[in-house]
């Protein structure tokens, strides 16, 4: 296979980028699911926890050999952890570049939580009359039906991409087409972990990125599950606000209704941001958002369901920061991720605790400054009677200061967007319509978060996110899963992209 790839690609018997028609790109994708998924079960199971260098090494190497196995060059762009790889393959007579991003590594995992031997063991299932996931042999895999679900991690988020990408490249060069674009493909090994060395690298690798427009294969489809395109999302800082009671936790019968309780504070403290609706009372919060009748038109564009999504999620009601679901994710949200004070269920203990502690993010958008929201909050921390630290209070403060509160703060990356009309977006747009024939759901930004933003103020670049995988498939959790239709209907998506002219 690797000759085979080295030379159509090098000597002279591939052909310019092909608009190949609709049919004949589904019939590549059905050969090519089949094709990689021997690829696709080699890479899941290989384990890829961030936390884990050893780990994310065996997983570069894989990627380096994939990538060099279909003509590419690659290159680490080392970091003070791990390294970034990018992949670059030219093509004669390409006056453009598009650069693809792919994420590999994943969520650290829970094997008591999953419903098999081992996460980084690929499994296949399909679910029974009752609802429940059933394993079946490996080896049916050629029979499968769309609705069939290899479970592992990291199969949605994000090597299931991944894995499309390559096999649609092995798809293209198996009819001597290449794109008429250059490609570069950076692989990012630390997204779950806020992809904290990449702004840096980015920045100290302009050159070496450059590129005229920017794909992200990420993210899961619409609800409807329908060919979906994505022009932003949002950005992601997080705080961690910590408030104080006795310096070591204190029998409640001796010392409760003397020490102060640290989650009493804590709660009041959180409460006094948001009022009954879900909205942030700290004035200003939402300055600088504005959503215009046109901008309106675009997110009701988009088909959601609102009862469904109410339906799925089990909730009566909804918060009132935006009337829909695409207008709320406009706005820059102030979540409690998590809290902690003391102990429950069966380690509790009757105490007053000495601390308790909230863990917050901030999803961004692209018309708010991150740096100004945390000041807001800080300030209204202030105004609420605290006496605000970046660091553990000394014994001379506790003894000083009746309310305590130690704030402290990460920015990972801003939001960023893409119109609708940008160039990159009506290619797209073109090579989706091609492949399905009919019009993707334009999505004007996602709720959730990917490290795109220093890319595009860093590069100047155009992006847009291409989803492929099911909505429901467990990102971040046990049992994590793709369905077999998205994996098929991703390579079609891919396959498409490739063969359409830029």
């Amino acid at each position: 296979m690797r000759s085979l790839l080295i030379l159509l690609l090098c000597f002279g018997s591939s052909v310019q980028a092909q608009q190949l028609s609709s049919k004949k790109i589904n019939e590549l994708s059905k050969t090519y699911t089949l094709k990689s998924f021997d690829l696709l079960r080699d890479l899941l199971s290989i384990p890829n926890d961030a936390n884990q260098p050893e780990e994310i090494e065996q997983n570069v190497r894989w990627c380096e050999q994939a990538f060099e196995q279909r003509g590419f060059s690659s290159h680490r762009i080392e970091t003070s952890t791990v390294p970034l790889l990018l992949a670059e393959r030219k093509h004669p007579k390409a006056t453009k570049t598009v650069l693809i991003y792919l994420q590999i590594d994943g969520q650290p995992v829970d094997p008591s939580r999953w419903f098999q031997d081992d996460p980084y063991t690929p499994t296949l299932k399909l679910q029974n009359n009752e609802g429940e996931w059933e394993k079946i042999d490996w080896n049916r895999i050629n029979d499968y039906q769309d609705d069939w679900r290899v479970f592992a991690r990291s199969a949605s988020d994000a090597k299931g991409p991944a894995a499309m990408f390559l096999a649609s490249l092995d798809a293209i060069a198996s009819k001597g087409i290449e794109p008429n674009f250059n490609i570069k493909v950076i692989m990012d090994f630390e997204e779950e972990m806020g992809s904290p060395r990449l702004p840096e690298a980015v920045l100290n690798n302009k050159e070496l990125l450059k590129a005229d427009q920017l794909i992200i294969f990420d993210g899961p489809r619409h609800i409807t599950n329908r060919p979906t395109l994505t022009f932003g999302a949002r950005g992601i800082a997080t705080l961690q606000l910590t408030t104080y009671g006795p310096i070591v936790p204190q029998h409640s019968g001796h010392f409760g209704n003397y020490a102060p309780n640290p989650a009493l504070k804590l709660s009041k403290l959180l409460a006094s941001m948001k009022d009954d609706q879900g909205r942030v009372l700290i004035e200003g919060y939402y300055d600088g958002i504005s959503i215009d009748e046109e901008t309106q038109k675009i997110l009701k564009a988009v088909p959601d369901d609102e009862k469904h999504i109410r339906e799925r999620l089990q909730i009566a009601s909804i918060d009132k920061v935006g009337s829909y679901y695409q207008e709320s994710i406009q706005y820059p949200s102030l979540n409690i991720r998590g809290m902690q004070s003391g102990w429950i269920n069966e380690k509790v203990r009757t105490i007053v605790p000495a601390w308790a502690r909230a863990e917050i993010d901030l999803r961004l958008v692209l018309d708010s400054d991150p740096e100004r929201l945390i000041q807001l909050i800080h300030n209204h921390i202030k105004e609420q009677g605290f006496y605000v630290l970046d660091r553990e209070p000394t014994k001379e403060e506790r003894l000083t200061q009746p309310n305590i509160a130690t704030l402290t703060h990460e920015i990972s990356y801003q939001s960023f967007r893409t119109d609708f009309n940008a160039p990159v977006g009506l290619w797209l747009r073109s090579a989706l319509k091609h492949a399905f024939d009919q019009d993707p759901i334009m999505i004007r930004m996602s709720g959730g978060s990917i490290p795109i933003s220093p890319f595009v103020t860093t590069l100047n670049i155009p992006a847009v996110t291409v989803p492929t995988v099911n909505r429901d498939n467990n990102q971040h959790s046990p049992n994590e899963n793709i369905r077999l239709g998205n994996y098929r209907e991703g390579i079609q998506t891919m396959i498409a992209i490739l063969c359409e002219p830029l």
